[in-house]
């Protein structure tokens, strides 16, 4: 049977994903920012006649990743600014009637690839726990987060402002609270939302946030400027806004897959052989001012909700499909500080708690708290220091083993167990196989988690107090789960402390 809503461009049809969840997919929020539209703010969508059949995913933005059981880019797709909505069976047909609480979701993806679409992300689980759920599509790689000389930077935050603006219009007609709205992502999705809390455009479009593995790196617009010049280089054409424009979609991905393979080829190319992301947000003084650490510390946000959340092994996930680089020998290992401009003392800290570890296990380690797991914990502390309410959590969910047969809390592997995804198979490699009864059931409780925090602030454990201390400890996330004043110290969490010295945010070309 089909279920008709209306948005404010026209009406759409979507369909039962359970037998108490509908599902309204690839919705447009904006318009399609190609041709005189490319390179620009987003711009509202256009109206349609008659109803829109809204039964799949939209069109993901340019990239050239193929991820598992997600749609890929075909040049030519043009629509790809869309939202999907998960809705209760019986959510009250408008706010009046007492909305539901709205989790609005941005996907990860090193601000180069990704969607809306990946299995991992489907809404049906949270819609079941009393969620309005909305996930969206924005622009990656260089349409979302390249340079352009004389174009507004950072466009793939401004497309998700669009989207908490057709949120905050629209989701009332599918039961949602447009004034309860908490916004949610992972990794580079996670660092979105913090910009966000910082930028004035986004003031007021939600009320609570939850952060998973935010990414750290930030580009100054001299950073991001020189990374242009790499790629219109390689793409043979000027670095300009008109070269830029002129040149399609699909060469500029090519030519920025061809400068990442360089720097992966060559090891004395600086912080960026050993992953090397070229686009981050830019701190360009318009569209973000300030890096979030800093506006989160200074009060920016404090009237924002935050939980964020971290796991044990984080870069272990990026060592295994083979996006950074192998650091296997001591010598290698103090030239990847030098690059990062870490100090000595760090290093020997992290081999000194790891000292029957494989150098590569300390490189792996060192590497994933430099780039999510210290930057997680600042960010709560930074929240709370300055009189906003910031709850920390801790994903360890992990099995014994040795090499690939161990089950490892890497990154990523937090988010179907949060969405009530895991036994979609298409994740087995992502969640460590086959779920059991114990994570099924610590799935259910991170549901429910996320559920209340959305709903009412509170997702079930104390907030860090003003100093950024945990009081009743952090709630750490496990088969066996218990908040804990110090989470289990596996090889890969040496003590806080050794990162005293090191300034964040972490800004490398």
């Amino acid at each position: 049977m089909d279920v008709h809503f209306t948005t404010e461009s026209g009406a759409v049809r979507g369909f039962w994903a359970s037998d108490d969840v509908v599902a309204v997919l690839g919705i447009p929020y904006a318009a399609p920012p190609f041709g005189a539209a490319r390179f620009r703010e987003p711009r509202p969508p256009r109206p349609w006649a008659g109803t829109r059949d809204c039964t799949g995913f939209g069109p993901v933005a340019p990239q050239s990743a193929e991820l598992p059981g997600a749609p890929v880019w075909s040049p030519g797709d043009e629509d790809v600014l869309t939202v999907n909505v998960w809705t209760p069976a019986r959510a009250p047909a408008r706010v009046s009637e007492g909305g539901l609480p709205v989790l609005v979701w941005i996907h990860g993806g090193a601000y180069t690839f990704g969607s809306s679409a990946q299995p991992d992300f489907d809404g049906t689980v949270l819609a079941r726990a009393g969620l309005v759920v909305v996930t969206l599509n924005h622009r990656v790689g260089f349409e979302g987060y390249g340079h352009v000389p004389g174009r507004p930077d950072n466009r793939g935050l401004l497309d998700q402002i669009a989207a908490l603006r057709w949120t905050r219009d629209n989701i009332a007609e599918f039961g949602g609270d447009p004034g309860n709205v908490t916004l949610a992502g992972q990794s580079s999705g996670a660092a979105a939302v913090t910009c966000l809390m910082a930028m004035d455009r986004a003031r007021g479009l939600f009320r609570r946030a939850v952060v998973h593995s935010p990414a750290s790196p930030f580009h100054t617009r001299d950073i991001a400027a020189a990374t242009t010049r790499e790629i219109a280089a390689e793409a043979g054409c000027p670095a300009t806004a008109e070269g830029l424009a002129a040149t399609t979609p699909q060469a500029l991905v090519a030519a920025a897959d061809r400068v990442v393979a360089a720097y992966r080829a060559d090891p004395s190319s600086g912080s960026r052989h050993y992953d090397p992301s070229l686009f981050a947000p830019v701190l360009d003084g318009d569209t973000l001012p300030t890096d979030p650490l800093a506006a989160l510390a200074a009060g920016a946000a404090r009237d924002v909700d935050l939980l964020v959340c971290r796991t044990t092994e984080e870069y272990w996930l990026l060592d295994a499909v083979g996006s950074c680089a192998k650091v296997t020998t001591d010598e290698r290992l103090d030239r990847f500080a030098e690059d990062f401009g870490l100090p000595g003392s760090l290093v020997d800290g992290y081999r000194a708690a790891m000292p029957h570890a494989p150098v590569a296990d300390v490189h792996l380690a060192l590497f994933g708290d430099l780039v999510f797991g210290e930057f997680t914990h600042r960010l709560a502390e930074a929240h709370a220091g300055a009189g906003g309410r910031a709850y920390a959590s801790h994903f360890d969910r992990r099995r014994g083993g040795e090499g690939r047969t161990a089950v490892r809390a890497w990154h990523c592997a937090d988010v179907p167990f949060a969405f009530g995804t895991l036994d979609d198979e298409r994740l087995a490699f992502l969640a460590g196989g086959a779920p059991g009864a114990e994570d099924r059931a610590l799935s259910r409780r991170m549901v429910r988690a996320w559920a209340d925090f959305a709903a009412t602030g509170d997702p079930g454990w104390p907030p860090l107090a003003g100093d950024g201390t945990a009081p009743s400890g952090i709630k750490l996330w496990a088969p066996d789960d218990q908040p804990a004043d110090h989470p289990p110290a596996p090889a890969s969490l040496p003590a806080r402390t050794l990162w005293t010295e090191v300034p964040f945010p972490v800004l490398r070309p």
